[in-house]
């Protein structure tokens, strides 16, 4: 697939005296500055509070960078079943609703929005790079670009694979969307979340949001990855306002395998997208399905996604779930 870039070059390389940069990472590159030990109560030493789950070492929301008056939705689901897809449709359903809508990609792959875009945009880490991660040297429109029907699109990135944490990345491109005042003009957020829940840095976007959704197929695999990411919201909920919202059944003309889930655990699912090649397609297109070619089976899900925005904007009951145990999963699912 031919996809077009934006070059990074054509970013501004200013610079300032006396600016503090940020490692790649997205952390003050501070000599003065506490290691990650430190950080934790009792400077890593001795016994510590768990705030986020058992065992866990996890990624602090800065307090003082909240994401303000907008709802914010974060999508999650196992890797390749169609989060970018989900959350690109749903923030144009949202956008055909009248609201302002900021959609972000947490993903260093940044293809969350290019069928938004029609392009692959620089990452906020791309961008921070070009200035030596002085990030008082950026403006708006570096790392901000407008998609269709007016949809807002970031691209958070990530770090070099198997160094830094993707949840610094997260806390550098919301902290760089409040600098800059663009929270205030929006009214919906959607964070758009790498495949599943494998540590707390990427599940720092529940940090910031209202509801978490996620999407999973009428199969065993998304279903178990969705367990596990149940898991990751109840912990964040424990110390953040995220609750669960619920499932987003995707690719699946069935549901027999994912209503028994939900029932055993206590979710709901509130949107079915059949596996249809039109969906398929748009991807191809770069395009999201509400610029496709018209068609009967095309309207109903054009429908049903507006149906879920209309929904979402008018808010959710949150859902208390119990995750299963992994041999419980297989005893439910795996076996006839």
């Amino acid at each position: 697939m031919n996809v077009a870039t934006v070059p990074v070059s054509s970013i501004r390389t200013v610079k300032r005296e006396g600016a503090t940069p940020v490692s790649r990472e997205g952390a003050p590159l501070d000599p003065q500055a506490p290691r990650a030990a430190d950080a934790r109560p009792n400077g890593g030493a001795g016994p510590s509070k768990r705030p986020d789950g058992e065992g866990s070492v996890q990624v602090q929301l800065d307090p003082s960078v909240k994401i303000g008056t907008a709802k914010v939705f974060a999508v999650y689901g196992k890797g390749g079943i169609g989060k970018s897809t989900t959350s690109s449709n749903l923030s144009v359903a949202f956008s055909k609703l009248g609201k302002r809508v900021l959609q972000i990609g947490c993903d260093p792959k940044h293809d969350s929005t290019f069928t938004l875009t029609k392009r692959l945009v620089p990452t906020v880490i791309d961008i921070l790079e070009t200035v030596d991660f002085h990030a008082e040297e950026l403006r708006p429109e570096d790392f901000v670009f407008e998609g269709y029907n007016g949809v807002m699109c970031v691209e958070a990135g990530g770090p070099p694979a198997g160094t830094g944490c993707g949840g610094y990345v997260v806390g550098q491109t919301v902290k760089l969307l409040k600098e800059h005042h663009l929270l205030e003009d929006t009214d919906v957020v959607i964070f758009d979340v790498l495949g599943d829940v494998v540590c707390g840095g990427f599940a720092a976007p529940l940090q910031h949001a209202d509801r978490a959704l996620v999407v999973s197929a009428n199969d065993f695999d998304s279903i178990f990855a969705m367990n596990r990411i149940v898991a990751a919201i109840q912990a964040k909920s424990k110390n953040y306002g995220v609750r669960l919202g619920g499932v987003i059944c995707n690719r699946s003309n069935a549901t027999d395998q994912l209503d028994r889930f939900n029932a055993q655990v206590g979710l709901k699912t509130m949107a079915h997208f059949p596996d249809l090649d039109i969906i398929r397609r748009s991807r191809l297109k770069k395009a999201t399905l509400f610029e496709m070619e018209p068609s009967p089976e095309l309207e109903a899900v054009q429908l049903e996604y507006l149906r879920l925005a209309s929904t979402l904007w008018d808010g959710t009951d949150p859902l208390i779930a119990a995750p299963m145990r992994d041999r419980d999963i297989f005893d439910l699912l795996g076996f006839d």
